[in-house]
């Protein structure tokens, strides 16, 4: 039957659960099920009294905070506040709890899945002014940042202490997105995700209440923790105010390569191989020849050939990045790739990283008026391969328009759909090809997210990855949120 691979694996979802599984990041936003109750009058009134003109009900600026970077319309919240402070932020949610109306809190709003909207109307909380730096901690390799401040402010920040802050998932995203969302990004395979950056967050509950988690200590076994549990809860169990984050010293020397292939296969092989030796690389970027072709247009990649293709960078001392260099080339060989193209300058990686950082803009360009819709999955690094070749076979068979592009070194790779909305019938077969990816990944032990999170356009899929945990997960949920107005109808029905 359709669902047999998710039925397969033990603790997956029931046939009845599984039955109808649509990824909604692939439909219009018309198949949810809006239900908006009108903004009580007094609440709007207490936070204009509350925020003055920092809340509002401008048409316009509630249409931009009701949509993400993902293939949704807008759905936009009924008021939007711009508080500057932690109380503010616990005075919003303390508004919100006595009318019993949604929060959707807002970063920068890139993320993929739905997470911004607000299909049950409500407040919105944007975060954005909240990007003061609170403090370095130069000698202990840690920094504690406000929610709005985003990646490259950081980074900005710290250059001249030697110091960078790794996770990069290409938007330049608030840190307290990034840690709602558990992001990460090209630099995971060597430095981490967004669940191993973060040491502590000071967040609001859902009653108001201003909760410390963690603190700067590397380990800790002091009780629960709540700190993971608030990393990639995407908003539905409190509102992330302030991050305390690891830092890393920049390394001694930094390199970046390009290498194409003659088969996908081949480049594929070559990043397992690279990982089972233990080669320390920083990134490993793997486009497909349709992506590559993309960059090469909108990016003016000189010098490439319409190829699948890997993006490498080395971190270490001289000797180390010359010795990883070597290694790696000597893989890359072996399965049929070219020689190394080096950007060894700042200025030349800084080109070579934006150019695959634009990557959904360079996709979405090979049909101008169209929308690109991006999807994950990750996978043992074993069966990544197949993975991605079966995947790519399904895409070349739907006639669809479909770069492949991925974070290959731990596993995770998305498909980044081109289609015309209108169009009932592309968009089917991208929901079928979609689905099928997801399915697959489930059945070789992955998961149907590596990194975009659950949102709206994942909720069925979370139930055919985890099964009876789901029950569990809403049992937190109801415990901590017991009204449901943390970013409603997201990760979980409630």
């Amino acid at each position: 039957m359709q669902y047999s691979l998710i039925l397969s694996r033990p603790g997956s979802a029931t046939e009845e659960e599984a039955v109808g599984l649509v990824n909604m990041s692939i439909t219009n936003v018309h198949s949810l099920n809006v239900r908006k109750a009108p903004l009580p009058e007094c609440l709007a009134k207490a936070l204009e009294v509350l925020l003055g003109n920092r809340a509002t009900t401008s048409a316009a600026v509630r249409e931009q905070h009701g949509r993400g970077e993902g293939g949704f319309s807008p759905v936009p919240p009924d008021i939007v506040c711009f508080p500057n402070s932690n109380e503010e932020v616990a005075a919003i949610v303390r508004l919100c709890a006595e009318h019993t109306t949604p929060v959707i809190p807002f970063g920068t709003g890139t993320s993929l899945e739905g997470h911004v909207l607000a299909p049950r109307g409500g407040v919105c909380i944007d975060l954005s002014r909240m990007d003061n730096i609170l403090e370095i901690n130069s000698d202990d390799l840690d920094c504690r940042v406000q929610a709005g401040v985003t990646r490259k402010q950081l980074n900005d920040h710290i250059r001249d202490s030697g110091l960078f802050f790794p996770v990069d998932p290409g938007a330049d995203a608030s840190l307290g997105g990034m840690a709602a969302t558990r992001a990460s990004g090209t630099n995971a395979v060597r430095y981490g995700t967004m669940r191993e950056a973060v040491l502590g967050l000071t967040v609001v509950m859902a009653d108001g209440r201003l909760v410390r988690t963690g603190g700067r200590a590397r380990k800790s076994a002091s009780g629960y923790d709540l700190t993971r549990l608030l990393v990639g809860s995407e908003g539905t169990l409190g509102v992330i105010t302030e991050v305390q984050l690891r830092l890393f010293g920049i390394p001694e020397a930094i390199s970046a390569a390009v290498c194409q292939f003659e088969t996908l296969e081949g480049a594929v092989n070559t990043v397992i191989q690279t990982i089972q030796l233990g080669v320390p690389v920083a990134r490993i970027e793997l486009l497909d020849e349709v992506q590559l072709e993309a960059c090469i247009i909108y990016s003016r990649l000189q010098g490439y050939e319409r190829k699948p293709t890997l993006f490498f960078e080395f971190h270490g001392s001289e000797n180390g990045v010359a010795e990883q260099a070597e290694t790696v080339g000597e893989l890359s060989r072996d399965n049929g790739g070219g020689e190394f193209r080096w950007a060894v300058r700042q200025e030349d990686r800084n080109a070579l990283w934006q150019a695959r950082h634009d990557a959904y803009f360079a996709a979405c360009a090979l049909r101008p008026g169209r929308r690109g819709i991006s999807s994950d999955v990750c996978v043992p690094i074993s069966r990544l391969p197949e993975c991605i070749m079966e995947s790519r076979s399904d895409i070349d068979e739907s006639g669809l328009v479909a770069p492949i592009v991925g974070h290959v070194g731990d596993g995770n790779f998305h498909v980044l759909f081109v289609i015309d909305p209108d169009d009932p019938e592309e968009t089917r077969r991208a929901q079928q090809v979609n689905e099928r990816m997801v399915h697959r990944a489930l059945a070789m032990g992955g998961t149907c997210t590596g990194e975009h999170g659950i949102g709206i356009g994942k909720m069925d899929f979370l139930v055919a990855e985890h099964g009876e945990a789901v029950g569990l997960m809403r049992t937190i949920k109801l415990a901590l949120d017991p009204h449901n107005i943390m970013n409603p109808d997201k990760i979980l029905r409630v």
